[in-house]
């Protein structure tokens, strides 16, 4: 039988060697074969998340506790102190469900949090994957004082006027109620901690309500995914005995902008570069030397904006030659899938989207070049008179199934060349810089990778599109493929089928100041997870 502790205590009060052998002895009895669960006939995914919803009504002050408990552990990758106390969190976490947990470790960063549950009633093994690394913060740009690790409850999104609010009381004979409109702030809140907690919760509502798992569950916690996952390849073929599994599921990245549950099957790989453009040695007096000396802003401008033309499509020669196109299953969930592009970019406050009258999920299905970032000298208050020394930009190039990164990088230097740029790798030298009209200093980004992307129509595939449609009432959007990258090309390389099954709202600042999470999102996506766990046969 599984067992759900009490609504009215948290679960990390316990410690750890206590709390340990408690949840062993109720794994354990979780696992006999001989229970009233494993002799009840299994629920349809319908029935399952009705049943899980009613558990969560119950307990969403402990799931709201467990989540922002973890949102307060810093989770910047390279903050080795930090991200090591959020693998030793998940272990306390995973362990309190009777999870088998090791730490696949990494030199000088946190570790992979591995776990094992196993279930007398499975047919498959699923692998769930997420990260539990945010992205750097900036204090200064986030809402409420700049404290991106103290989480904070609002009634609504910031931008809609939410104000922030008190958790509601909580007792035993009355739960705390959190509404659907409700947000919680703080890094990580959607990117990636909430999947998280929102299968560990879904398994806690199975258990509660005697409902077996149909799967055995692995779990794989990266902890430096927003580094690019440097070493993630290397420490899984070091453990590949502990990776065998039907398929792989991601809870990364946000569902459908339409505010849909989403399914996909695809992803873009991720190019990164920067670019420094170089005039006088030192900044000059615009009054004195403008005319005269180059302006290395307004060259590296006309650069890029050679890059592109008016509708955004790339002018690089061969960009796009490598592309492998959606095959007919890939393309007809395509052409179904919902069109709030007037929505969004009304919400967004833009006229006239790139992309020459095409759709936003077809244009994510070919590779792009953005610029991210560009600096020269000094704007507002800070201006000054001056012809700038040098501009920088930094770009990125999201890559589709059959793009190389190399060759892509390849394609891009060609064409800077052939712009008439000499190109270094190191910052120019004297002579270099007496040599050359103009030069650029082009460096490529640490961490790249190429796309993957699972075929919609593997038996695999179908089971888990039927299972997540049954959940969700059948309104589940099914992409072929995502805009964003994740490093899923390890687990292609591996043999394994992925897909991806994310949860959080589409505007939840992902990457960016007052990361937040909808909480009617987590509510459902625990729905969801469970449905799966219970449901794939």
């Amino acid at each position: 039988m599984f067992f759900a502790p009490r609504s009215e205590e948290p679960l990390l009060r316990t410690p750890r060697k206590i709390f340990t052998r408690k949840f062993a002895v109720i794994a354990a009895l979780a696992l006999l074969p001989a229970t009233a669960a494993a002799q009840k006939s299994r629920l349809t995914p319908e029935q399952v998340a009705a049943e899980v919803r009613d558990y969560r009504m119950n307990n969403e002050d402990r799931i709201m506790r467990e989540l922002t408990d973890f949102l307060a552990i810093p989770n910047i990758a390279s903050d080795t102190v930090n991200i090591q106390k959020n693998a030793d969190h998940l272990v306390q976490l995973l362990e309190a469900r009777g999870i088998e947990t090791h730490l696949l470790t990494i030199k000088d960063r946190g570790p992979v949090v591995f776990g094992k549950l196993t279930s007398p009633e499975a047919t498959r093994t699923i692998i769930f994957y997420a990260h539990y690394d945010g992205q750097p913060v900036d204090p200064a740009a986030w809402s409420d004082g700049g404290k991106p690790f103290e989480p904070v409850l609002r009634d609504k999104a910031i931008e809609a006027g939410g104000h922030r609010i008190a958790n509601p009381e909580n007792t035993p004979t009355h739960p705390a109620i959190y509404q659907d409109d409700w947000r919680i702030y703080a890094r990580s809140a959607a990117d990636d901690k909430s999947p998280i907690i929102a299968l560990l919760a879904a398994l806690d509502a199975l258990r509660a309500k005697n409902i077996p798992l149909a799967v055995n569950l692995k779990v794989l916690l990266d902890g430096e995914e927003e580094a690019g996952s440097p070493n993630l390849e290397r420490t899984l073929l070091l453990h590949r005995n502990l990776l065998d599994a039907d398929v792989l599921i991601t809870g990364d990245g946000p569902v459908h902008q339409s505010g849909r549950p989403l399914v996909f099957f695809g992803n873009r790989g991720v190019l990164g570069f920067d670019i420094t453009v170089y005039g006088a040695v030192r900044a000059l007096h615009s009054g004195h030397y403008g005319n005269w000396a180059p302006n290395p802003a307004l060259e590296l401008a006309r650069l890029l904006a050679s890059m592109k033309d008016a509708d955004g499509r790339v002018l690089i020669p061969n960009f796009y030659d490598d592309v492998v196109p959606l095959g007919p299953v890939e393309q007809k969930a395509l052409e179904a899938m919902p069109d709030n592009d007037a929505q969004l970019a009304h919400d967004l406050q833009f006229a006239k989207p790139d992309g020459g009258g095409k759709k936003l999920i077809e244009l994510l299905q070919w590779p792009s070049l953005n610029i991210r970032g560009m600096r020269s000298a000094y704007v507002g208050e800070q201006a000054q008179n001056v012809v700038p020394e040098k501009a920088e930009a930094s770009l990125d190039v999201r890559l589709v199934k059959g793009e190389d990164p190399d060759a892509k990088y390849a394609q891009i230097l060609e064409y800077i060349r052939k712009q008439d740029f000499f190109i270094t790798e190191a910052e120019p030298t004297a002579e270099e810089r007496l040599a050359h009209d103009h030069v650029a200093r082009v460096t490529k980004g640490e961490f790249n990778y190429r796309a993957s992307r699972t075929s919609m129509a593997l038996p695999i595939s179908e089971e888990l599109v039927s299972v997540v449609q049954g959940a969700t009432n059948h309104q589940a959007v099914i992409a072929p493929g995502l805009g964003g990258s994740v490093p899923m090309y390890i687990f292609e390389n591996l043999g394994m089928p992925w897909i991806g099954v994310p949860i959080v709202n589409y505007d939840d600042h992902q990457h960016s100041s007052d990361e937040n999470l909808r909480l009617g999102h987590l509510w459902r996506g625990i729905e969801i997870y469970a449905a799966i766990l219970a449901d794939l046969q």
